[in-house]
């Protein structure tokens, strides 16, 4: 068996990790020399255990602490090898490796954001899953009313008996709805968010998304609302001559109401927003309705306010040139590299936000 002595020079002088790792092994392992001394311990008598104990204690110390300091050695001649034999050639391009992209609905909902931030507004979310009252009722659209049937959707099976089934929001209306009765006025807010009406063609899905934008404050009126769209869609589209033509209209929530339609040009057999060719409409837009303002507890005599609403998945066909609803949500990941954006396409005013 070797000396004390010599375990401590074998340790010093090993020259890989891998021999001191053997003779770490061989002297501390559950066979180890040393192992076998502490073990030994317990069949000698206690004037000799006594005498023995603080010997071989101190060894395995010793025999510890040498090799802690043995390892970082080779383990720093090793990182300093490698530095000087192994180089990167910077100047190589990077490896591709896989990236997602930002959808294209998701790009949109955050320069809706960007913009309407610039203009005061805040954001508002609501359920999906809505009373029928924050859906339709407070909204001017009691039971049987004619208005419903323009957006009669799903419905979920009512959960107890007599209690009133829930509806998929048709709109983010309600979302403004809940947002007066909490806040009260003046209000300044949009709400984007996924809706659900039964359609399905190449321009509608059961599923979409819409963005709704409400302002309630003393001495509203239309000309405050055409300003507002005006500035928003030129700062969306990124053109100064977009322009606007309001066209009466009906809707059971706002009072006078009034259909947006946009200017457009043809280029390369292309509508293009911005000039005036041709008009295709956009967005529906009103004067609050009196009702809808008191349904929330509010003085219509105090407070008057607008309202717009357009699809999201519309604005972003228009200003990035997909033909297909329905591809939006097919999943399709060549159409996702095609219209996706990068994560770090941050949109901002200042930079563009179609950057």
């Amino acid at each position: 068996m070797a000396s004390d002595t010599d375990i401590l020079d074998q340790i010093r002088g090993a020259t890989d990790l891998g021999t001191l790792d053997q003779l770490r092994v061989s002297v501390l392992g559950k066979s180890g020399s040393i192992t076998a001394r502490l073990k030994s311990l317990g069949s000698m008598d206690p004037d000799t255990r006594a005498a023995e104990a603080p010997k071989i204690h101190a060894l395995r110390e010793q025999v510890t602490s040498a090799i802690a300091h043995r390892k970082a050695a080779l383990e720093a001649a090793e990182l300093d090898r490698k530095l000087a034999t192994e180089t990167i050639d910077l100047s190589l391009p990077a490896q591709d490796s896989p990236s997602g992209t930002v959808h294209p609905v998701s790009q949109v909902m955050d320069e809706l954001a960007e913009i309407f931030a610039d203009l005061g507004f805040t954001v508002g979310e609501g359920p999906e899953i809505e009373d029928q009252w924050y859906n339709f009722t407070a909204l001017n659209m009691p039971e049987f009313h004619p208005a419903r049937a323009m957006q009669d959707t799903f419905y979920t099976e009512p959960r107890e008996p007599g209690e009133e089934p829930k509806v998929l929001r048709t709109h983010t209306s309600p979302v403004q709805i809940r947002a007066m009765q909490a806040k009260g006025a003046p209000i300044y807010m949009i709400a984007p968010g996924r809706v659900y009406r039964s359609d399905s063609d190449a321009t509608h899905t059961p599923m979409f998304h819409q963005v709704e934008g409400l302002v309630i404050d003393r001495a509203i009126h239309m000309g405050h609302l055409k300003w507002t769209l005006e500035t928003f869609l030129r700062a969306f589209f990124e053109r100064d001559d977009v322009v606007l033509r309001m066209r009466p209209s009906y809707f059971p929530f706002t009072e006078p109401s009034a259909e947006v339609d946009v200017g457009y040009t043809l280029e390369n057999g292309k509508r293009v927003i911005g000039g005036s060719e041709g008009f295709m409409e956009v967005l529906g837009s009103g004067m609050v309705h009196p009702r809808v303002i008191a349904n929330c507890g509010l003085d219509p005599d105090e407070w008057q306010g607008f309202a717009f609403g357009c699809g999201i998945d519309r604005l972003a066909m228009l200003k990035y040139g997909m033909d297909d609803l329905r591809a939006f949500f097919d999943g399709d990941i060549r159409w996702l590299k095609h219209y996706g954006f990068r994560a770090l396409d941050v949109p901002t005013l200042s930079g563009g936000v179609g950057a």
